[in-house]
């Protein structure tokens, strides 16, 4: 289990080196978006969500078939964007709103990807276990929310 959390923290090191401001927004989204898929052994969906006027679009991501667009504070990344938040949700079926892209997911976490105080998207990543994701998950992810929200310009703002 150690050797698992050691990856994990070499996620973000990882990211910094994949990124080259010389590739398009979405090349460099879609490799990230990769390696955390590779990286979270309990993930079964792991994608972005884009922030466009209050609305988040679905971005690159791995995993079945999702949600195309998803209102702020609606579902977990909804509500993930509109309070600015990292959200863990231990069993879905417990999160008022949830909106079930799959009838497998029993968890998920969301981490706002936000730059200027104007969110630019969300990080999501969904689990067929029940409490999949925890607090230094948590870290990792805000750690790779920072990273990308350099990627973002006033052009691409939400709100």
């Amino acid at each position: 289990m150690e050797e698992y959390r050691l990856e994990k923290e070499e996620l973000i090191n990882n990211v910094k080196a994949i990124i080259d401001d010389n590739y398009p927004l979405y090349s460099n989204l879609s490799s990230v978006v990769c390696l955390i898929k590779e990286t979270f052994d309990d993930a079964s969906w792991a994608g972005l969500y884009i922030a466009n006027n209050d609305m988040l679009y679905v971005g690159p991501y791995q995993g079945s078939v999702a949600c195309i667009v998803i209102p702020f504070n609606k579902g977990v990344c909804g509500k993930s964007a509109y309070k600015k938040q990292t959200i863990i949700v231990d069993d879905v079926n417990e999160f008022e709103g949830h909106i079930a892209c799959s009838s497998k997911t029993k968890s998920e976490i969301v981490v706002p990807i936000i730059k200027d105080d104007m969110v630019y998207g969300v990080i999501d990543l969904d689990s067929e276990r029940y409490s999949a994701f925890d607090d230094d998950d948590a870290k990792i992810l805000e750690g790779i929310a920072k990273i990308l929200a350099n990627l973002f310009y006033e052009d691409n703002k939400s709100n």
